[in-house]
């Protein structure tokens, strides 16, 4: 079954809402497939598109500085955060 492209876009924009909502934790695409109730290598097939676009950032080391052998983690880029956190802000007119 395929999703349509404006469906897709609405995803992303959910998986960067999540990301969001979580920063500055970098989360593991299972958990973020987790939230959204969806099948956890579309999310991540989602997840590399956003990376191309530079909307978020692959952390592929723990913080002890070992690589995840089999998994990743995603948070997003500091200036897709900012762009957010400014949306989000109340007008204060």
């Amino acid at each position: 079954m395929k999703i349509s492209e404006e469906k897709r876009e609405k995803i992303n924009e959910q998986i960067l809402f999540i990301l969001y909502t979580f920063s500055p934790r970098a989360l593991f695409t299972y958990h973020i497939a987790q939230e959204m109730a969806r099948d956890e290598e579309f999310v991540k097939k989602l997840l590399l598109g956003l990376k191309e676009k530079n909307l978020v950032i692959e952390v592929k080391k723990n913080p002890k500085g070992k690589d995840y052998l089999k998994r990743s983690k995603w948070r997003l880029n500091d200036w897709v955060y900012s762009f957010y956190k400014t949306k989000q802000a109340p007008d204060r007119t």
